[in-house]
């Protein structure tokens, strides 16, 4: 049993119908940046307020540490944007899935990191996953790599589209309790194709915080 058997992408069974609705069409080089799905999501407070840890500076952007366990790797193979707000949020996209999986090892969905990079529908759907995760006793190990990344951005630059390929054929479920991990041979099933949009929060200059998720599952164009 591989990650993507567990009930991360399949979850939130709705954010995946509103990706067929919204983005079905595959045109994903649409110029009409002010209908990125979700762009009207104002951003919140977060709920949690960071504090001091011994992380290294690398793993506290925004002073909020989002290390992982030694066992887990997030690639990010992405060439950043010229825009500063594109790179900001690619950024932050990339901070809020690594809150996720902090909150997965944490055994938690109220641990900072999580409330300073999500909002809305964000948050809801990062709760969701880790709360699935604790739920069947598993932790993430292995590595999971994020690749061909787009950026679009609403003409009130408020909120970005970020859209990327997940290959997860090394990544894994861990029993917590056994320490066994759970692997199945390569497939379809372990390819991912996310669209984050990221809405700007309104008193950092740098800050973006996820408020949709949309997740194709089974992403051949991601092979």
């Amino acid at each position: 049993m591989k990650r993507r058997t567990l009930p991360v992408a399949a979850a939130l069974v709705a954010t995946a119908s509103l990706l067929l609705t919204a983005c079905g069409s595959g045109d994903d080089g649409s110029k009409d940046n002010d209908k990125i799905a979700g762009a009207d999501q104002g951003s919140e407070t977060p709920s949690a307020s960071a504090s001091a840890t011994g992380a290294p500076a690398e793993d506290k952007p925004d002073g909020v540490d989002v290390s992982l366990p030694k066992d887990l790797t997030m690639v990010f193979d992405w060439d950043k944007p010229t825009d500063k707000n594109e790179a900001a949020a690619m950024d932050d996209a990339a901070n809020f899935l690594r809150a996720i999986y902090r909150g997965i090892d944490k055994r938690t969905t109220k641990d900072a990191a999580l409330a300073t990079y999500a909002t809305g529908d964000g948050l809801h759907y990062g709760e969701v996953q880790i709360n699935a995760w604790i739920k069947g006793g598993w932790t993430a190990t292995g590595t999971e790599r994020h690749y061909d990344v787009t950026t679009r951005s609403t003409t009130n630059d408020q909120a970005v589209e970020v859209a990327f390929c997940v290959d997860s054929t090394k990544f894994y479920g861990k029993e917590i309790k056994t320490g066994k991990v759970l692997k199945t041979e390569p497939s379809l099933a372990d390819f991912d194709y996310f669209k984050i949009v990221m809405t700007k929060f309104p008193t950092a200059d740098d800050l973006w915080q996820a408020s949709k998720v949309y997740v194709e599952t089974k992403a051949a164009k991601c092979q």
